[in-house]
């Protein structure tokens, strides 16, 4: 039996049916927070400190998610009445693409408590707090991203904050195995993802993250969870932001969705070196042939 809703207000506002946004790094997640940051009633916050704190170290340890006592649950439901805090100077803690999401030029919030009816978040790496966010948010509306592994890499090395995360701030001695967040299955491994090539441990966190997805897709009840391919969302905005509205069951911004600049689909072929290509078909064969990619 499902615990019952807990009831959290923040700004005197009731949180019904929060709506969370998760993926692989650079699957389309940003794009889509932008378009539900921009509609009416929507308050979605993008890479909140304090929200990625406690995602990080879930992700360093996923036993934490596990224990008894609904400690985790507490914790990340409190990270995110923090984050959804509408307050003047909030969006000074939020992070650059946070704030051009929501068109904020100034000091004030992004939102309106006036105005505000659904909260979201689309903090980079939720995906592998999505149990807990169902225990804390039992009606919570999810959406995930899914894109080819290949442009996904392609997009990681070129980022300087994805890549950080390969250092050995994530891989520690507090590190679990199995760890779906690097995509390692056992410490005996670990010293083979530390020589790998980065688009090899590009490669394992794309497949990791496409198996927790289609997990979620089995797990996860049909009216929660709405799996979206980047790929559709690039060429047809209108049809993945109709079937968005239609799933959280509100008007979602078009003009947002048209208006983004979005990394063009197979821009691998021109900016993976052949051997990255070859690594990384390798290692998520089984995943790029299964999602139709090869």
């Amino acid at each position: 039996m499902r615990p019952p809703t807990h009831i959290l207000v923040v700004n005197g506002i009731k949180v019904r049916r929060p709506v969370f946004v998760l993926g692989a790094p650079h699957s389309g997640v940003d794009l889509l927070a932008r378009a539900l940051k921009r509609s009416p009633g929507f308050h979605v916050t993008m890479g909140r400190a304090a929200v990625a704190h406690v995602v990080y170290a879930f992700a360093r340890r996923p036993s934490i998610m596990r224990r008894k006592g609904g400690g985790a649950v507490r914790v990340l439901r409190d990270a995110l009445a923090e984050a959804w805090q509408i307050v003047p100077g909030a969006c000074a803690e939020c992070p650059a693409s946070c704030r051009e999401a929501g068109a904020v030029t100034g000091g004030g919030p992004c939102a309106s408590p006036g105005a505000v009816v659904r909260f979201g978040d689309a903090n980079p790496d939720l995906l592998y707090s999505a149990p807990v966010l169902l225990q804390a948010f039992p009606d919570a509306r999810f959406i995930q991203l899914i894109r080819d592994g290949r442009d996904v890499a392609a997009d990681m090395l070129a980022d300087r904050a994805s890549m950080s995360l390969f250092r050995t701030s994530m891989l520690s001695d507090e590190t679990e195995f199995p760890n779906p967040f690097l995509g390692v299955n056992s410490g005996e491994h670990r010293d083979r993802w530390t020589a790998m090539d980065s688009a090899g441990k590009c490669a394992l966190r794309w497949r990791s993250a496409v198996r927790l997805s289609a997990a979620l897709r089995q797990e996860m009840p049909h009216d929660q969870l709405l799996t979206l391919r980047y790929e559709d969302m690039a060429s047809s905005p209108g049809q993945t932001v109709a079937a968005v509205s239609a799933f959280v069951e509100s008007r979602v911004s078009k003009v947002a969705l048209y208006g983004a600049s979005a990394p063009k689909v197979g821009a691998w072929r021109s900016r993976l070196r052949p051997e990255a290509v070859t690594l990384v078909e390798k290692v998520a064969k089984e995943e790029l042939t299964r999602l139709g990619y090869l």
